[in-house]
C-alpha cells in the first residue's frame, strides 16, 4: 500500500523518552554496506536533497532499514542480549536471503523515506527477530508493537516545522531512479544520536539461511 504524501514536515530530532546525549540503544537493523546500487541511488538523489536546509541528508554508511528495538544498554543484562542474538541465529537460519528493490522516495512527517518491495521477506525476518526476543524473555515483553510496521529506507531526517510543499516538489521533478539489495544477514547495533544523525557500533550479525 502506497504511503500518502505529507502535507507538512516536523522537526524529527525532538528527545522522545529515555533518549538524550550519551544514550545508547540495542536495536536490529538491515544495513547497506557492500551494496554498490544503494550507494549510487543515495548518491544521486543527495545531490537533489542537500540544498534544502529543512533536510539532514544520510550519508551512505548510516544507510539502513529499521526491524526491531531491545532496550536501552544500561536496561538490558549482556547475557540477555547474547541469548537474543544466539536465539536470533537459529531463527534465521531457517530463512532464505532475499532481494529487495527500492524505488521511489515520499516524503514522510519526519523524514524522505523510500518504500521497498518486497515487503514479506522483510516482515518474516522481523517475525524472527521478535521470536527471538520472546525465546528469552517471554511474547509478553517483546519491545514495540508489531503492527504498524512500514518497512522503507531513509534518505534524510527534517530538522524543522514546515510545509512539505517544497520538498514534495523537488521530489516529483525527479528522475525515477531505482536499485536492488541483496539481504543476507540482518545486524544487532549499538544505536546513539549525540550528533544529530543515528550513528551505531556493529554488537553481532545474523546470517539468514546459514
Amino acid at each position: 500500500m502506497a504511503v500518502p504524501h505529507s502535507s507538512s514536515i516536523r522537526n524529527h530530532w525532538y528527545w522522545r523518552p529515555g533518549w538524550g546525549v550519551g544514550s545508547r540503544f540495542y536495536t536490529w537493523h538491515i544495513t547497506f554496506d557492500g551494496q554498490p546500487e544503494v550507494d549510487e541511488l543515495a548518491d544521486q538523489y543527495r545531490s537533489l536533497l542537500s540544498p534544502h536546509p529543512s533536510l539532514d541528508v544520510i550519508p551512505n554508511r548510516w544507510l539502513h532499514l529499521t526491524m526491531q528495538g531491545i532496550g536501552f544498554v544500561q536496561d538490558v543484562p549482556v547475557e540477555d542480549v547474547d541469548a537474543i542474538v544466539a536465539a536470533a541465529q537459529d531463527h534465521c537460519a531457517q530463512l532464505a536471503p532475499f532481494q529487495l528493490t527500492i524505488g521511489a522516495p515520499h516524503v514522510d512527517p519526519e523524514s524522505i523515506q523510500i518504500a521497498v518491495d518486497p515487503v514479506e521477506p522483510v516482515r518474516q525476518l522481523r517475525a524472527a527477530i521478535r521470536a527471538a526476543i520472546a525465546d528469552v524473555w517471554g511474547p509478553d515483553r517483546v519491545p514495540e508493537a508489531a503492527e504498524p510496521y512500514n518497512p522503507h529506507l531513509s534518505l534524510a531526517y527534517t530538522n524543522t516545522d514546515a510545509p512539505a510543499a517544497p520538498l514534495i516538489e523537488a521530489l516529483e521533478d525527479a528522475p525515477q531512479l531505482g536499485a536492488d539489495a541483496v539481504i543476507d544477514a540482518c545486524q544487532l547495533i549499538v544505536l546513539n544520536r549525540d550528533e544529530g544523525m543515528y550513528v551505531w557500533e556493529p554488537y553481532a550479525t545474523v546470517k539468514l539461511g546459514s
